[in-house]
C-alpha cells in the first residue's frame, strides 16, 4: 500500500504526499533513525510533539534482539514500540557490510556470526523479506550489497562496483519475488547502487525501474567517500528516477546536505547525525553548529537557539522546559543523561523543522529565496 502525489515542483525539487498503511507523510521529509525499535534518548511522545511523521527500524538488529517470535506476538514493530505512524525498515545490507571480515558474501546471501551470541547466521533476500514482513513496516527495503568506497585503503574499481551492483540487482528480483509470495501488504523499495560511477548508477536505476517497484532509494553513499564525491552522485542520480514515485537518499546527512538533496530531487532522508552528534554535545542551529562542551558556554543564559520552538529551547508553553546553554554545558560536564536527551530533542526538532520550512517554501514558490536565507543564516555562526 503506497500512494504518492506530486503536489508541486521547482526545478528538480519536489513537494509531495506519501500515503502508507499507517498514515500520511508530507515530503520532503527527514526520518529519525530508531535502530533497536527506539529513537535513542527520545520519548515517543516527544517525537509526536516535534512533528516526526515516519521513523526507521533496523531489520538486522531487531532480528538479533528481541527476535521474530517476540515481534510477531505484538503484531509487528508498531505494536512492539507503540508507534502508530509509518515505519521504514532497512534490509540489513548495510549492517552486514559493516561487519567487514566477519561475513562472507555469496550469490545466495551472506553468512556471518551473530555479534550478539556468536550463532552462525545466513541472511538472504528471502530471509530479509520474511523478517520485514513480521516487522510489518510500511516501507520495506530490498536486500542489497552496500558497495564500499574503499577496502583497507584500496579504492573500489569500476569492475568491482559493477559486480557488486549486479549482485544487488539479482537480489532485488529475489526480494520482489519473495515479497509477493509473502503477500506483504506494504511497499517494497529498490536501492540504486553503482559506487561512484555514474554509468553504473544509470544501469542499476534502469534495471530497477523495469521492476516497477513502488519507490526507489539511492544507496552506497556516506560509506567513506569524500564529500564532493557524495555530492556528485547526489546531483546525478535522484532526478533520473521516475517522477511519479518517491525517492529516498539513504544515510544523508548534514542540514546543508538535506537542502541540496531536495534541490536534486530527493523526497526522503535519514541519518544518525542529529541523534549521534547530540550525544557528543554537537548541536545544530539555524545559525550554525554549536559545541556545548566548549568552556564559553559555562555561564551563557541563552537557549541553544533563540529561534527554536523545541522543548529544550522554548519549553512546552506551560512553564516547563526551556534551558540555558550553561545548564546543558553543566549536564554534559557531569555526564548526566538529561544532557544528551535534551540535545537530541533539539537536533531532531531542528531537522524536522528544516524540512517543514522547505515544504512551506515549495508550497509558496519561494524555495530559491529560502535556500539563500538558509545558507546566510547557517554561515552567520552562533
Amino acid at each position: 500500500m503506497l500512494q504518492f502525489e506530486l503536489l508541486k515542483t521547482d526545478g528538480h525539487a519536489r513537494r509531495g504526499r506519501l500515503t502508507l498503511n499507517h498514515g500520511v507523510v508530507e515530503t520532503p521529509i527527514f526520518m529519525p533513525v530508531g535502530t533497536y525499535g527506539t529513537v535513542k534518548g527520545v520519548l515517543p511522545r516527544s517525537l509526536h510533539d516535534m512533528g516526526a511523521q515516519i521513523i526507521l527500524g533496523n531489520t538486522f538488529h531487531l532480528w538479533m534482539r528481541p527476535g521474530l517470535d517476540v515481534m510477531a506476538s505484538f503484531g509487528g514493530l508498531h505494536g512492539f514500540e507503540n508507534w502508530h505512524k509509518p515505519i521504514l525498515t532497512d534490509s540489513g545490507g548495510f549492517q552486514v557490510w559493516s561487519l567487514g571480515e566477519m561475513r562472507k558474501i555469496t550469490e545466495e546471501g551472506v553468512k556471518f556470526a551473530s555479534p550478539v551470541n556468536g550463532d552462525k547466521l545466513f541472511l538472504t533476500p528471502e530471509v530479509s523479506m520474511q523478517i520485514q514482513t513480521v516487522l510489518n513496516s510500511d516501507i520495506v527495503m530490498q536486500f542489497d550489497e552496500c558497495t564500499p568506497y574503499e577496502t583497507k585503503g584500496h579504492r573500489t574499481t569500476e569492475k568491482e562496483a559493477q559486480v557488486s551492483m549486479e549482485l544487488s540487482l539479482r537480489w532485488a528480483r529475489r526480494s520482489q519475488a519473495e515479497f509477493a509470495k509473502l503477500q506483504n501488504p506494504n511497499a517494497l523499495f529498490g536501492i540504486v547502487q553503482g559506487g561512484m560511477f555514474e554509468n553504473l548508477r544509470e544501469a542499476s536505476l534502469n534495471a530497477l525501474v523495469e521492476l516497477d517497484l513502488p519507490g526507489y532509494a539511492i544507496g552506497g553513499v556516506s560509506v567513506g567517500e569524500p564529500k564532493d564525491e557524495m555530492l556528485r552522485i547526489m546531483a546525478h542520480t535522484p532526478h533520473l528516477l521516475p517522477s511519479h514515485k518517491p525517492r529516498y537518499l539513504m544515510g544523508v546527512g548534514t542540514p546543508e546536505d538535506l537542502v541540496e538533496g531536495v534541490v536534486c530531487g530527493v523526497d526522503m532522508f535519514d541519518c544518525v547525525m542529529p541523534t549521534r552528534n547530540a550525544r557528543n554535545g554537537h548541536l545544530f542551529t539555524r545559525f550554525g553548529d554549536l559545541k556545548i562542551r566548549n568552556a564559553r558556554h559555562k555561564s551563557d543564559h541563552r537557549p541553544i537557539d533563540e529561534s527554536c520552538s523545541c522543548y529544550a529551547c522554548a519549553g512546552d508553553g506551560n512553564g516547563a522546559g526551556g534551558f540555558s546553554r550553561a545548564y546543558l554545558h553543566h549536564l554534559d560536564r557531569c555526564g548526566e543523561m538529561l544532557g544528551p536527551m535534551l540535545a537530541t530533542v533539539h537536533n531532531l526538532h531542528y531537522y524536522l523543522n528544516l524540512m517543514r520550512e522547505v515544504r512551506a517554501s515549495l508550497d509558496a514558490g519561494t524555495f530559491t529565496e529560502f535556500r539563500r536565507q538558509f545558507a546566510a543564516d547557517r554561515a552567520r555562526g552562533v
